[in-house]
């Protein structure tokens, strides 16, 4: 089940940054990720500082 991005996303970009398969892309007005591409590792869940990031 893919990471989702919730509305205490503040676009700061460390969560894109992260992501080894390149899943995150900037959105409006938060950042998304595409559930196709997530594999579920949790690297921008642990580096959101706002806990924007929870298993969907």
């Amino acid at each position: 089940m893919a990471y989702q991005i919730t509305d205490k996303c503040v676009a700061c970009g460390l969560c894109k940054d992260a992501c080894p398969v390149e899943a995150i892309s900037e959105g409006s007005p938060v950042f998304v990720i595409d559930a196709d591409k997530c594999i579920d590792c949790g690297a921008c869940a642990g580096e959101c500082p706002n806990e924007a990031i929870i298993a969907g």
